[in-house]
């Protein structure tokens, strides 16, 4: 069964915020306040993380970890005091996708279960429509990362099982509600 979310994830309202992995928020603390720019601490980001990844059970308790049959759902971790950056883990069962979307800052992306699938996307025809950019296939294990412009994508689960992934964010997702500054409806090109 094919499940699809149009609207924008719930940040659980029974969030963890506080509670996740202390050397996980710290690393990502020295790197945040650095104070470089978008894609420079994304990148900084990114290169912590990679072989240094969480358990999705030292993150979620398991009933969290199964997902919603309705939509995929984001879990605020953590958020910084000063607003500097927040962490979510997102579980997604199969077939779960997000919105064409793009994001209000830098985003870092790490898979700790399943597989997701990205399709990156440019603005074309004069702002009109949308043609693809890219696509990845990313198993657990993955980290990457991006910043605002060019963050234009689509991400699902387009495994059998249930995926969980954990975002980092440039933003304090939990004074914004999401990571999301729009989404587009736009027609793709071939």
């Amino acid at each position: 069964m094919s499940l699809t979310s149009t609207d924008s994830p719930v940040v659980s309202s029974d969030a963890i915020a506080g509670h996740g992995p202390e050397r996980l928020i710290r690393a990502v603390r020295a790197q945040v306040h650095q104070g470089l720019s978008w894609p420079k601490t994304a990148e900084l980001v990114v290169s912590r993380l990679r072989g240094a990844l969480p358990d999705p059970v030292d993150l979620l308790p398991a009933p969290l970890q199964a997902g919603n049959p309705d939509c995929y759902q984001s879990h605020l971790l953590h958020a910084e005091p000063d607003g500097s950056f927040s962490i979510a883990a997102m579980v997604w069962r199969a077939g779960q996708e997000t919105p064409i979307h793009d994001h209000v800052a830098w985003c870092v992306t790490a898979v700790l279960q399943g597989c997701e699938y990205e399709e990156i996307f440019a603005l074309a025809d004069d702002g009109r429509a949308l043609q693809r950019a890219a696509r990845n296939v990313s198993p657990a294990g993955s980290v990457s990362g991006f910043a605002p412009p060019g963050d234009i994508h689509r991400v699902r689960n387009m495994g059998d099982g249930v995926a969980i992934s954990m975002h980092v964010y440039g933003a304090d997702i939990s004074r914004l509600g999401n990571s999301i500054r729009r989404e587009y409806s736009l027609p793709i090109l071939p």
